[in-house]
């Protein structure tokens, strides 16, 4: 078995959940996806064994492109990541009712296929083109099936397609490029060009451009809270649990191995590019008053970090950033899950409107606390084991970019906290609130038994990523010397 039966099984649940109906949509979807749950553990468990999940398959000849999809242990911990979140999403969605459930839920299982796809490849093209399969269905999502007035909603999501397409041209400008030099798309192939500092300088921002507007980076972040705030709670999560980490993953899966000699001369401008992201997004999540935004300059603040860490080029950068991933990925998701609960039974978003909810709801409160604990790195949760890492790589390079970086888990407690109390706390509100239902509290048990099991023991991530890692920074280290000697 390879890699290439997950893809599979995800695209067969997208047309699966479609063709099932209204009715059954869901419930469809939420089988499927935890099937593919139970491939990827499948995968994980023969990749510990030793076995090879790669597949490559000549897609087409002329030019010549592979079907090529790498099944190591950076690519099997963001499909944990996918495939892991994906049954919770869907799960917690049944609060809900979604007109057109089955395009709503098919265009949810077609996503997750296209960001596995997307995190498998390793076929310059063919990763290109999950990248960008991966814009349709969340484009629709959002517009069809948001929040607040449809213009507005219009606008806010025609900006985001806009901006990651353009970003995205240009990488595919730079792989266009690289296949002149080549004459291949593979990635292995791909490190071995024979660029001048210069080539290697416009090859790196090319991609740069598509990675930092879909994380987002500072200054290309401009349509993300408005996203956010617009797109149903399924979409946010999608976008911010998941697709964000898109744009990680490839800093150190393309990025860095195609452009070490750039990566290395850039490494200040872009460690600072991320930390201003940390700093940016604390002070403006300060101000806000809607809860949706304010989880959305939360997530950009550690986002920031996470690129930061990555731009190291150290182990212990790459280690902390996946981990990161991981651990964002999961914290974010049930802050947003708490934040659709609220709005199911409030109707708003604003904080103001909120307060006095923990005399009524004690366990919403209790996982609420959990899960702020957890995004502002409280010892013992994931989020601090990963952070860590990427504040002691950071002082590897430059003690001041640690302080700096640091200051997201100040200044994150001081709005987390402040937000938990207006939203949770004071006396009674005069509005009923009812507590979590189970499909509520299953997703939230969930969330936060994973956030405190590998904050306790994150042994077996750190034995899976590892080994692809050490090896992705050697390769970085080997071209970057290499053609440093060349030049």
């Amino acid at each position: 078995m390879d890699v290439s039966i997950l893809l599979i099984l995800l695209l067969t649940g997208a047309i699966a959940t479609y063709l099932s109906g209204d009715k059954l949509a869901s419930k469809v979807a939420l089988i499927f996806s935890v099937a593919a749950l139970v491939i990827t553990l499948m995968l994980v468990n023969m990749h510990a064994q030793g076995q090879s999940l790669d597949f490559a398959q000549v897609w087409v000849t002329n030019p010549k492109i592979f079907f090529a999809l790498s099944g190591d242990g950076l690519a099997l911990a963001m499909l944990l990541l996918t495939t892991g979140l994906l049954p919770i999403i869907i799960y917690s969605s049944f609060g809900s009712t979604y007109n057109n459930a089955k395009t709503f839920y098919g265009l949810i299982m077609f996503m997750a296929f296209a960001m596995a796809g997307t995190f498998l490849a390793s076929d310059g093209f063919l990763y290109y083109i999950f990248w960008e399969l991966s814009l349709i269905p969340i484009y629709f999502i959002a517009l069809v099936w948001g929040n607040g007035d449809a213009e507005s909603r219009k606008k806010a999501v025609l900006k985001f397609f806009i901006y990651t397409l353009a970003g995205s041209l240009f990488m595919l400008v730079g792989f266009v490029y690289l296949f002149q030099k080549t004459g291949s798309f593979l990635l292995t192939d791909l490190v071995k060009a024979s660029l001048s500092e210069t080539e290697q300088t416009w090859i790196f921002f090319a991609f740069f451009l598509a990675y930092a507007i879909k994380i987002p980076l500072i200054p290309f972040h401009t349509w993300q809270a408005k996203v956010y705030q617009k797109a149903p709670f399924v979409g946010t999560i999608l976008l911010s649990g998941i697709m964000l980490k898109m744009g990680l993953y490839s800093i150190i899966r393309w990025q860095l191995p195609i452009a070490p000699f750039a990566a290395r001369h850039y490494m200040t401008i872009l460690i600072s590019l991320g930390i201003a992201g940390v700093i940016y997004g604390s002070i403006v999540a300060l101000r806000q008053k809607n809860l949706k935004r304010l989880l959305a300059y939360s997530s950009l603040a550690h986002v920031g970090l996470i690129a930061a860490g990555a731009y190291t080029l150290t182990i212990d950068g790459f280690r902390g950033a996946v981990l990161q991933m991981l651990a964002h990925g999961f914290v974010v998701t049930g802050l947003f899950i708490v934040a659709e609960i609220i709005e199911r039974r409030y109707n708003t978003q604003e904080i103001a409107e909120m307060g006095g909810i923990r005399s009524q709801a004690p366990k919403l409160t209790s996982f609420f606390l959990i899960l702020v604990m957890a995004s502002v790195a409280l010892p013992t949760t994931f989020n601090f084991v990963a952070e860590f890492m990427v504040l002691f790589s950071l002082s590897q390079i430059n003690m001041w970019f640690a302080v700096l970086g640091g200051s997201t888990i100040i200044l994150g407690a001081y709005y987390m906290l402040k937000m938990f109390q207006n939203s949770m706390l004071g006396e009674t509100n005069t509005k009923l609130f009812a507590d979590v239902t189970f499909s509520e509290g299953t997703s939230l048990v969930l969330i936060v038994g994973v956030l405190l099991f590998f904050g306790f023991y994150p042994k077996p991530l750190l034995e899976l990523i590892t080994p692809s890692l050490e090896q992705i920074l050697a390769g970085i280290n080997n071209l970057d010397q290499l053609k440093q000697t060349v030049q």
